[in-house]
């Protein structure tokens, strides 16, 4: 190795050690699980906090960790098991906000490094690279997501609620152990800016409720080629007699086989038809009943 490339090596170093430190200041430890520490982020001046949701266990007994080691308690604002955020807020922790990246300024190859502070001291960090950069997306539970970030880095135990940050020490976005198959995804900060909006103001995301139970069922040759061709749809396996499905005369044993003309292949596509902005909404319901397709209409309700 030459000396000008030790000397580069040297300066990407300490580069990626200054990012560290300057987000440093507006990453907290979050207690709110037992033996399951997580991590924050200072999201505004005035003491909201982002973490993951999944690792809010008792919402009356929250404390965050501060950088200079206090430990004061938080209140839990908002919640979204969906998107695996929730909002908490303390009060006079002085927590600086943390600098967030620009949004789409993030690209594949980019270096970044998910930062988490899992125990008391200084926090920790993982180095990579950003392997891809995602459009718009629906998760499992309904909420829309403008984008995604998947890397390399290492999502330590602990990393969970906690910033992946660029080399410039902003915060490109909020990380989760829950999404990406294991292996971790990173909510972009403008997204997650926007939920977090919602969730400071209402508490939650809305959801539509159809009231149906159901399990994926392969098509018959038959039953296929009067949908389209489509392989695979939800077999209605209970009905609520008082929700909207069962005031739109969906029965046991009907095949949902789409919403609104999408077809409705599995539990995760009806999720994604069943979004915030169809609450109070009359939707169209493609079904094979007795074998034969129909349609009925279903005015969704907000899920309790």
């Amino acid at each position: 190795m030459t000396a000008e490339s030790e000397s580069l090596l040297a300066q990407v170093s300490e580069g990626l050690a200054t990012a560290v430190e300057r987000a440093a200041p507006s990453i907290v430890l979050v207690s709110a699980r037992r033996r399951i520490p997580a991590t924050g982020v200072a999201w505004s001046g005035d003491g909201l906090i982002v973490t993951a949701d999944h690792v809010i266990e008792s919402e009356d007994d929250i404390t965050v960790g501060l950088p200079d080691d206090r430990e004061v308690a938080a209140n839990l604002v908002g919640r979204d098991p969906s998107s695996d955020l929730a909002v908490l807020r303390v009060e006079g922790a002085g927590l600086a906000a943390a600098d967030l990246a620009p949004e789409g300024g993030t690209r594949v190859g980019h270096l970044a490094l998910a930062v988490g502070r899992p125990s008391k001291g200084g926090v920790q960090a993982s180095f990579g690279v950003v392997s891809a950069v995602g459009g718009p997306w629906r998760t499992r539970g309904g909420t829309q997501i403008d984008g995604f970030l998947r890397t390399d880095t290492t999502f330590f135990p602990g990393f969970s609620g906690g910033p992946l940050v660029d080399a410039e020490g902003r915060v490109a976005g909020i990380n989760s152990s829950r999404f990406g198959r294991g292996q971790g995804l990173t909510i972009p900060s403008a997204s997650v800016g926007r939920i977090v909006e919602v969730l400071a103001q209402q508490g939650r995301i809305r959801r539509a409720y159809l009231g149906i139970g159901s399990q994926v069922a392969r098509l018959p040759a038959g039953l296929a080629a009067k949908v389209g061709g489509q392989e695979t749809a939800l077999l209605v396996v209970s009905v609520d007699e008082e929700s909207p499905a069962g005031a739109a005369g969906l029965l046991v044993g009907d095949l949902l086989t789409g919403v609104e003309g999408e077809p409705v292949r599995d539990t995760e596509d009806l999720q994604r038809a069943l979004g915030p902005e169809r609450v109070g909404a009359s939707v169209t319901l493609d079904v094979l009943s007795g074998g034969e397709p129909v349609q009925r209409t279903a005015t969704l309700t907000e899920r309790s």
